[in-house]
Parts: structure tokens; C-alpha cells; sequence
């Protein structure tokens, strides 16, 4: 409990920074624009890039990380079906999607694996599958479903290789492939750089919630709700029962798949949202209640399972 508890108080300490200086104004009108764009098209990438070029790319065909996959289909379907009934529009339940399924992998999942789990690369297998297959088709489907996403079915389809996200992604993956060593100097620049993407995530995060209303009570109630319903207890029930009717899973692997289901929706979901201006206020809202909610959820599941 004691790692849940340090996780996320040091993204809520960030968060709060980031909600003072909107407070207080000092970056100005465009502060969380400007915080949003040094993520999504300069920093997350350059994390990305070192993140998976040293990574062991035979850890995406682990039994853990099938557990992972099926449980994050199951969610982002539903929410997926429920929008299309509903008639959300594609980009708003894409984010919706990515909301119920998409795990903090990155700044709170490596502490809360450390302190609960003791082990921090049990994370990366999920931070290569949500980086290497989640995040280019997810923000692929937001290009594609933009108005300014127009011209021959080629440039369409290339889509993937001219985002940032998609391209620091894909390019890590290409050199751990290869074999590759990154000089040293590019190497310490992309870690020097991609180390803004965590906090100016959380701080354009907490810019957000200066004068927004309490979350769950807008036009976006509906989905709100739903997604962190999906994140907070649907995704981590579905892990459990597919990790032990399907692949017979008990002991401490048991506990590792059920605790990363449990692990909130993901801040940077809240960026692709301003990003693409689509749904911004279902990703806050989301991010924000998920979270909180998964504090007593993960402090239930270490519980019973460990």
C-alpha cells in the first residue's frame, strides 16, 4: 500500500504545481497549449525513443502481456460499442476507449511496481504493447477522423509515420530490433529532452483544472462515468478472470496482471485530447476520477492477492 500511496502523491504534487501556475497565471493564456505541444511533439516522443530502443522486445510475447491485451480489447470495446450505440462520434469515443483501457504505465506504474509488485520491468512489456500497438492505431484513427485529414488514400495510410507519438515509438522499437547502439551523445540528449514529457503532461494537466466544474456532472457525464467504470473496476475483474480461467495464472503473476489493469487511465491521454481538440473535457474528467478511484481499487487488490 505504501507504494500506492508514494505514486500517486508525487503525480498529485506535479499536478498541483501545474494548477498554481494557472492559478496564478504565469505562463500566460497559452501556458497549457504550449506545456501540451512540448509533449506531444518534442518530449513524449524523445522518452519514447530511449524508453524502447534499450528495451527487451521478447517481453511483448509474454503470458502476462496477453493477459494485458485481452483485458484492455474488453474494456475499450465496450466503450466502443456503448459509443456507436449512442452515437458519440468517432474521435469522442476513441478517447473514451483509450480512457477505459489504457493503463499509467509510465510515472505511476514503475513506482506502484517497485513498491507492490518489486519489480519495476514488470511494467515494460505493457508500455511496449500501449506504445508499440495501442497509442499508432488509436491516434491514427484521430488523424483519420479529423477534418484536416484530406488527400489521396496513400497519404492517409501514411498517417502513423508522420506523427510524433507513432514515430518516436516506432523508431525505438526499430533500433532494440536491430541491435543497434545509440551514440552516446544522442542518447543523452533524447533522455535530457524526452525528461519534460512526465511533468509537462501532469502540469498542463493541472493548468486544466483551473475553473473547470466538478468532474462527472457536465454533458460529458455519460461517458465519463463509463470510462472510469471500464479503468477502475472493469478492466482489473476481466484481467483476473482471464488470467485464471484462460491461462491458469495464481501467486504473484496473478497479482502483477491484476494490479497494472488496476493502474488509472494514463495522463497522456488528456494531451492526445487537446492535441486533436477532440474530447478534452472526457479526457480530464476521466483521468482525474480514475485515478482517485484507483487508490482504494489497487489497496483491495494487493489485499486480497498478495
Amino acid at each position: 500500500m505504501q507504494g500506492v500511496l508514494t505514486g500517486f502523491a508525487v503525480i498529485a504534487v506535479v499536478i498541483g504545481v501545474g494548477y498554481v501556475i494557472g492559478r496564478r497565471d504565469y505562463l500566460g493564456d497559452n501556458g497549457q497549449e504550449v506545456l501540451t505541444k512540448l509533449a506531444f511533439h518534442v518530449a513524449s516522443p524523445a522518452l519514447l525513443f530511449t524508453t524502447l530502443a534499450g528495451a527487451d522486445l521478447s517481453e511483448v510475447l509474454s503470458t502476462r502481456l496477453l493477459v494485458t491485451a485481452m483485458s484492455t480489447a474488453v474494456a475499450g470495446g465496450v466503450f466502443v460499442a456503448v459509443g456507436i450505440g449512442r452515437r458519440w462520434g468517432l474521435g469522442r469515443t476513441t478517447i473514451g476507449a483509450l480512457c477505459s483501457s489504457y493503463v499509467n504505465s509510465g510515472n505511476l506504474g514503475i513506482p506502484i511496481a517497485v513498491y507492490v509488485l518489486g519489480d519495476a520491468s514488470l511494467v515494460a512489456p505493457v508500455l511496449l504493447f500501449q506504445q508499440i500497438m495501442v497509442t499508432p492505431i488509436a491516434l491514427t484513427v484521430l488523424d483519420l477522423s479529423g477534418d484536416g485529414e484530406q488527400g489521396p488514400l496513400w497519404r492517409r495510410l501514411l498517417t502513423p509515420l508522420r506523427n510524433p507519438i507513432a514515430v518516436g515509438s516506432l523508431s525505438g522499437v526499430a533500433v532494440s530490433a536491430s541491435g543497434l547502439r545509440v551514440p552516446g551523445p544522442v542518447l543523452d540528449t533524447s533522455q535530457l529532452i524526452g525528461g519534460m514529457s512526465v511533468p509537462a503532461v501532469l502540469m498542463a494537466f493541472g493548468i486544466s483544472l483551473c475553473g473547470s466544474s466538478l468532474p462527472g456532472r457536465g454533458t460529458d457525464r455519460a461517458p465519463v462515468l463509463l470510462s472510469v467504470a471500464l479503468k477502475a473496476v472493469g478492466q482489473p475483474l476481466a484481467a483476473w478472470a482471464l488470467a485464471v480461467s484462460v491461462f491458469g495464472l495464481h501467486g504473484a503473476p496473478l497479482l502483477d496482471v491484476v494490479v497494472t489493469a488496476a493502474l488509472p487511465a494514463a495522463q497522456n491521454l488528456f494531451t492526445y485530447a487537446s492535441r486533436y481538440r477532440v474530447a478534452e473535457t472526457l479526457a480530464r474528467e476521466s483521468v482525474l476520477l480514475s485515478t482517485i478511484a484507483a487508490v482504494p481499487v489497487l489497496g483491495v487488490v494487493a489485499a486480497v492477492l498478495g
